[in-house]
C-alpha cells in the first residue's frame, strides 16, 4: 500500500492560473495540470492508494472557499489537509469545520508571512492539539530561493517542545536544504518528517543514515505532486537499501495510523 501524504490540487476553474504561478515562482515544469483528475490519473498509474491534498491560503479571505472545495473532494482515496491563515479572524470556527470534514491542516509560513514559533499563532497550536488534528508545515527553504526561512528546524523544535501532543508533520524532511540543522534539532524527536523534496538532494548514504536515525513510526512518504512525479520518489524508496519493514512504515503504515485509516 502507498499513501502520499503531501500533494496539491486546485479546482479546474483556477488550475491553469495556479500552474502558471507555480511554474513562475518555483522555476519548474509541473508534471501535469494541478487538478484532482490529474492527481487521480497519476495515482492509478503509480499504484498509489491514497493521497492527501494540501491547501494553502495566501490571503485570509481565501480560507473558507479553499476548505469548502477540499471538503467536497474528500473521499476514500483523497484525504485533505485544510487551509488556515494567521490573519483569519474566525479560525476557531474553521477548526471545528476541519475537525468534522477534513483530515488535517497545512500551513505555509513563507507565503503566509509568519514565523512558526511566534506568540500570535501559539493559541492555534493549543486548539489543534486539543482537536488531535495533524498539522503540516512547509519547512526549510523555498525552491525559489527568494524568501526568508520562517520554519527552520531550530524554530520547529521550540513548537514541539511547547506542544508535545501536537501531531506535527515537518514537510521536506524537516527543512529543505537545512539538512545539518535537521540532524541537530529534529532527528530522533517525536515529530513526523515527510520525504517530499528529500530523496534527490543528498547522497544516498546520507539519506539512508537520516532515515535510520529517526523513529520508524514518524516517517511519511510525500512527494509534493505535481511538482514531482510520484513514480520518481516511489522508485527511489523501493530501491533504497533499507529493510522492507521500514519501507512499509514509510509508504503507508505510519500514515494509516496518523489518519486513522
Amino acid at each position: 500500500m502507498i499513501i502520499d501524504i503531501h500533494t496539491h490540487a486546485w479546482p479546474e476553474k483556477v488550475s491553469q492560473r495556479a500552474r502558471e504561478n507555480l511554474e513562475k515562482v518555483f522555476k519548474v515544469k509541473l508534471v501535469g495540470d494541478p487538478t484532482l483528475s490529474t492527481l487521480l490519473t497519476y495515482m492509478d498509474r503509480n499504484n498509489i492508494d491514497i493521497s492527501a491534498v494540501c491547501g494553502v491560503a495566501t490571503k485570509p479571505d481565501q480560507v473558507p472557499s479553499i476548505n469548502k472545495w477540499l471538503f467536497s473532494v474528500r473521499s476514500k482515496r483523497i484525504k485533505v489537509f485544510c487551509a488556515l491563515h494567521p490573519e483569519y479572524k474566525d479560525w476557531q470556527e474553521e477548526l471545528k469545520k476541519i475537525k468534522d470534514n477534513g483530515d488535517g491542516i497545512k500551513l505555509q509560513p513563507e507565503f503566509q508571512d509568519f514565523y512558526i514559533d511566534h506568540d500570535g499563532v501559539l493559541p492555534w497550536y493549543e486548539e489543534i492539539e486539543k482537536l488531535k488534528l495533524p498539522l503540516m508545515f512547509h519547512c526549510g527553504k523555498e525552491l525559489s530561493g527568494t524568501m526568508l526561512v520562517r520554519s527552520s528546524p531550530d524554530r520547529m523544535v521550540k513548537v514541539i517542545k511547547k506542544f508535545p501532543e501536537l501531531k506535527v508533520i515537518a514537510a521536506h524532511f524537516g527543512g529543505f536544504e537545512l539538512w545539518d540543522d535537521v540532524k541537530k534539532y529534529l532527528l530522533g524527536k517525536d515529530i513526523y518528517l515527510d520525504t517530499s523534496f528529500f530523496f534527490h538532494f543528498l547522497p544516498v548514504d546520507e539519506i539512508k543514515s537520516m532515515l535510520l536515525s529517526h523513529p520508524k513510526d514518524r516517517l511519511l512518504f510525500g512527494t509534493d505532486f505535481p511538482i514531482v512525479d510520484q513514480k520518481k520518489d516511489i522508485d527511489f524508496l523501493e530501491n533504497l537499501d533499507i529493510s522492507e519493514d521500514l519501507k512499509s512504515h514509510i509508504f503507508s503504515l505510519n500514515a494509516k495510523s496518523l489518519l486513522s485509516i
